[in-house]
Formats: C-alpha cells, sequence, structure tokens
C-alpha cells in the first residue's frame, strides 16, 4: 500500500459546532506534508482522530492499511501543540521513559543531538528555557523510528533561530519511507520543507497538492497562496 495514511469522510464537532465536515484524505509514504489554516480551522482535531485521542462521528481512519489500533499507533509519533514533557523529571529520565514505552525509540539518535544542543540530559526539565523545552519535546519526537509522525504546531511560540534548528531536526532526523504531517499556521517558516500542503479551512480541506505544483500552477509561493485563501 501507497498511502500511510487514509481518512475516509470524518465528522466531528464540538458542542454543536462543526470542527471537521466530512474530511477525505490520503497522504502516500515519504512525504512532509504541511497541515495549514488559520487558527480553529480544524488541524488539532483532525491530528487527534488519527491518533486516536477521540473518536469521529463518522467516517474512518486506516494507517499503513490497517483501522486505528494499538498496531496502528506503535508507528505513529506524536508532538502534542503543548508542552507533554514532565518537569520534575530530568532530560535522561525523560528519555528512559521512551526507551520504556516505545520499541523503536534510538536512544543514541537522541544523545546525539542533546550533545549538539549543549543540553545536560542530568538537567531537570523545568530549569530549561521554553526553547529548549520544545527541543527536548521535539528529540524525543523525532528519535522514534516510526512510519507516520504527527507534529502539531512544533515552531510556535519559539524565536526563529529555535525554529530554524527544529525545522532542521525534522528534516535530517527521519526515514525516507516516513511521512511527516506538520500542523502550523506560520506558513513562511516551514514552507522550505514541505513536498506537499493541506489547506484547512472551517474543518474542510479547501486545497490540497504538491507545493512545486501549486507554486507553478498559480505563480506563487505557498505563503502568498495562504493569505489569498484566507484573507490574512
Amino acid at each position: 500500500m501507497d498511502e500511510i495514511l487514509v481518512c475516509r469522510n470524518l465528522y466531528m464537532s464540538y458542542h454543536g459546532t462543526q470542527a471537521l465536515n466530512g474530511i477525505n484524505l490520503e497522504l502516500p509514504k515519504g512525504k512532509v506534508v504541511g497541515l495549514l489554516g488559520p487558527n480553529g480551522s480544524g488541524k488539532t482535531t483532525l491530528i487527534k482522530l488519527i491518533m486516536g485521542m477521540l473518536t469521529p462521528e463518522s467516517g474512518e481512519i486506516i494507517v499503513d492499511g490497517k483501522p486505528l489500533s494499538a498496531e496502528t499507533k506503535s508507528i505513529v509519533a506524536y508532538l502534542p501543540d503543548k508542552n507533554f514533557l514532565p518537569q520534575g523529571k530530568t532530560v535522561k529520565q525523560a528519555m528512559d521513559f521512551y526507551c520504556d514505552f516505545f520499541a523503536d525509540f534510538r536512544r543514541d539518535r537522541a544523545e546525539q543531538m542533546l550533545v549538539n544542543l549543549g543540553i545536560n540530559p542530568e538537567q531537570k526539565i523545568k530549569t530549561l528555557s521554553k526553547g529548549n523545552q520544545e527541543k527536548v519535546g521535539l528529540i524525543l519526537t523525532m528519535s522514534r523510528d516510526a512510519k507516520l509522525y504527527l507534529l502539531d504546531e512544533p515552531i510556535a511560540g519559539v524565536d526563529p533561530a529555535t525554529r530554524d534548528y527544529i525545522l532542521n531536526t525534522i528534516i535530517s532526523n527521519y526515514s525516507e519511507n516516513a511521512t511527516i504531517l506538520l500542523s502550523t499556521h506560520l506558513i513562511a517558516d516551514v514552507e522550505p520543507v514541505l513536498s506537499d500542503v493541506i489547506f484547512l479551512n472551517r474543518g474542510n480541506i479547501s486545497l490540497f497538492g504538491g507545493a512545486d505544483e501549486l507554486r507553478e500552477q498559480n505563480g506563487k509561493s505557498i505563503d502568498m497562496l495562504f493569505r489569498e485563501v484566507f484573507k490574512c
């Protein structure tokens, strides 16, 4: 099967407000896909459905040819949009947890990235700066040999230099056969790394295609196209 992810007719609402409105989506293997849209467009809802953290009102999700299950969750690496690190633990203890919980966790990869950043693994997470906490969260996620990475706003709230590091880490630490679904509204920052883009607007996919093809067809960058579609 060439698709790592298939979503069919996904509907989801909260308290009478439609969050996703019949989403149909197929993502091939070996892509870096931008899930792009303004705040409230449904990006986090879609990611949480793919993770199995939410249950759709209707529709189905297939990961690597199988319905959502413990087996599919084991091949998906997830970086949430909020800090998930245990503040009272050290970086080393967080790595210990990942080693115990994820069979595909590459500790050697994580340790090398920490060395590159000058982060002491014996340091407590709560003593790290916000940017370094963001980096540690990303390192833990990207040190897994997953087939699908779901990254929810991985560069929000950090400085430009940290954004560059995060994007470089994403691109240089995943298998060429894996797929990354990267949710963000900071289009200009992520555009250089994207192979495909999805524009999500009020729970609907308004545009989906290859980044190069969209730029050629429209004579505009993805960022400019996004601003036109969403009137930013």
